[in-house]
Parts: structure tokens; C-alpha cells; sequence
């Protein structure tokens, strides 16, 4: 009650939605989603890279493999850029009070986005296109990658703080930066269940894009079999998967709740239940006695894109709900100050 009396309770704006609520809603999530797999795969491509360029210091076929994944890299970049546009317009309009205030609290560090993203872009690239010319010096070639990584790593970290920090009106007159911000208590197990999905499905594609009989698997990757990759990817989902039992339930304790509704309750526990399901065929992909994987993937892909079609849902019902009452309060707020004027 007593956050209730001193959060700021600003003015609405007096502007009708474009559209039917319930259909901004459903392209925020829909949108949103088609733009965070392809964020994933960037992230996710831009560590595994790294990685396996270490590796390759030992093993030569995995400096072969560190650079093909390098090669999606700057597709997927490119489709995620564009596919963040819709979900960015949308929830513009309809929390733009509440996205607004939060980008205003972390002003710096939100603009600073622009920079970072033109910096790694550019070092990407570069880190891309000179890789015979670094073939005799990996060391620093593997330093100029790493610099792409972590800043890759930092900005979804600054989206996070901002978008959490939009659900908190109360918790706004405490935030004195966006470090500030950061370090409220569900931000960091958020990015780290963030952080586990994104090398759960970067392991999934993997396996159907090295995978596919139209890849010139023998011509780029004649150290692999094509099992062995799909293998790697496959552990690569299923172990990641399996640390969600200990990142899920760190993110759903850590969240206020009181706007812990059975709703959301609800869709967490279907999605762990449909979870599991993909878990069970990633464990008959991976067991030693399946000397050919892939029988199960299409399953596997759907079982999991279920799983996060519901975490977007429930991820919504909750910033809803958390929202809900404040909203109250604004409207009130806004009708008084109309009624006042006229």
C-alpha cells in the first residue's frame, strides 16, 4: 500500500490505440518472439564461434567449424534488426508511458545502444572477412571476436533492465542510472534464463542447418560426420535445457508476488510440462545407442517452439498484471485532470 501512495502516478496520453487492443497484444508477442530466435541465433552463433575458435587452437576442424558458424552470424543479425521494428512499435503504443519513463531513467546507457550495436556490427565483419589473413595469428583473432561477444552479451542486458523496469512504477524513484537499475533483484536471473535459451536453440540449429542433406558438409566440414554435428548440437540443447529446471524456477521466485497469478502459474507449468516432453526426445537423440540422430527433430522444434510461445504468453500476462493497478490509478488520475479542464 504504502509503494501504491508513492510511485508517480502521471497523466495518460488521450490517443486511441491503432488498432484492438487484443491485436497489439498478440503481435507484440508473436513479433517479439520472431525477433528474440533470431537475437538468439546471433548471440548464441557469436559465443559458440568464439568458443570453438579456442578449441581450434588444439584441433584444427574446430577452427573449420567455428567458421561456418561465423558465417551466419551476420544473416541472422540482419533478420533480427529487422524483425526488432515491429515489437518496438508496438509496445510503444500501448505502454508508452511506461516504456518511455524507463528509457528516460536510463537515458545513457539506453542510447548508448546505437553505438555498441554499429561497434560489434562493424567488428563482426571485420572479425568474418579477414580470417585467412589472421590464420597465422588466432590469438588476436579470437581477442577481436570476443570484443563482438561481450558486447553482443551487454546490450540484450540493457533491453532487459529497461523492460523490467517499465512493470515497477514504484521502484522508479529509486533508479539514479541505469546501473541502478540493473542490479534490481530479477534482472540478473532473467538474463541468465535468458542467456540459457539462447544456446538451447543456437544447439538446435545447429543440428538442422549443418544437418540438412544440402549442405556441403563433406566440401567444409570433412573432419566432422555429419552424426558428430548433430550429436553436438543435440547435448548442446539437452543439457542447457535441463539447467532451466535450475533458471526457471530462480526467475518465477525472484518476481513480486503479489502479481503471481494461477493464470501465470498456469502457462509456466504447461510450458515445463511440454518442456520436459522435448527434453525426453533430446535424451533419445543424444543416448549412445542411436548411432543416427535426427529422427526426432521436427518434434523436438515443435515441442519447444510451444514452450516459448508460452513463455512469451505468460511473460505478458505477468507485466499485465503487474501493470494493472497502476493503470487504474492513471486513469483516474487523467479522467480528474479532463474533468477539471473542461
Amino acid at each position: 500500500m504504502l509503494l501504491f501512495q508513492i510511485q508517480p502516478i502521471p497523466r495518460d496520453i488521450p490517443l486511441p490505440l491503432p488498432l484492438p487492443e487484443w491485436i497489439l497484444i498478440s503481435l507484440l508477442i508473436i513479433s517479439f518472439l520472431a525477433h528474440i530466435l533470431f537475437i538468439n541465433l546471433m548471440l548464441g552463433g557469436s559465443v559458440l564461434t568464439v568458443i570453438f575458435q579456442i578449441m581450434g587452437l588444439k584441433k584444427e576442424k574446430y577452427d573449420k567449424l567455428a567458421y561456418e558458424i561465423a558465417n551466419t552470424i551476420t544473416v541472422n543479425k540482419s533478420l533480427a534488426v529487422v524483425l526488432g521494428v515491429a515489437p518496438l512499435l508496438v509496445i510503444n503504443a500501448l505502454y508508452t508511458i511506461y516504456f518511455y519513463s524507463a528509457n528516460a531513467l536510463t537515458a545513457n546507457l539506453w542510447i548508448s545502444i546505437i553505438p555498441l550495436l554499429i561497434i560489434a556490427f562493424l567488428v563482426t565483419y571485420y572479425h568474418k572477412y579477414n580470417w585467412e589473413k589472421y590464420k597465422g595469428n588466432k590469438r588476436t583473432h579470437i581477442a577481436i571476436g570476443l570484443v563482438a561477444t561481450l558486447i553482443f552479451l551487454f546490450i540484450p542486458l540493457i533491453f532487459l533492465t529497461n523492460i523490467n523496469l517499465m512493470i515497477f512504477p514504484e521502484r522508479w524513484a529509486e533508479v539514479r542510472g541505469a546501473f541502478s537499475a540493473m542490479i534490481f533483484w530479477n534482472v540478473i536471473p532473467r538474463y541468465l534464463h535468458f542467456l540459457a535459451g539462447t544456446t538451447a536453440i543456437t544447439g538446435l540449429f545447429i543440428v538442422g542447418y549443418f544437418g540438412r542433406k544440402s549442405f556441403p558438409f563433406e566440401e567444409r566440414l570433412s573432419d566432422f560426420s555429419r552424426e558428430e554435428i548433430k550429436r553436438l548440437g543435440y547435448k548442446l540443447t539437452f543439457y542447457v535445457t535441463i539447467s532451466q529446471i535450475v533458471f526457471g524456477p530462480f526467475v518465477l521466485f525472484t518476481l513480486p508476488w503479489g502479481s503471481v497469478s494461477w493464470h501465470l502459474i498456469g502457462v509456466v507449468t504447461t510450458a515445463a510440462l511440454i518442456a520436459s516432453a522435448a527434453v525426453y526426445f533430446l535424451w533419445k537423440e543424444i543416448r549412445p545407442a542411436n548411432i543416427s540422430p535426427g529422427k526426432y527433430f521436427i518434434t523436438i522444434v515443435l515441442l519447444l517452439s510451444l514452450t516459448v510461445l508460452l513463455m512469451g504468453w505468460g511473460r505478458h500476462v505477468y507485466r499485465s498484471d503487474t501493470l494493472a493497478p497502476h493503470q487504474e490509478l492513471m486513469k483516474v488520475k487523467t479522467e480528474a485532470y479532463y474533468n477539471l479542464n473542461d
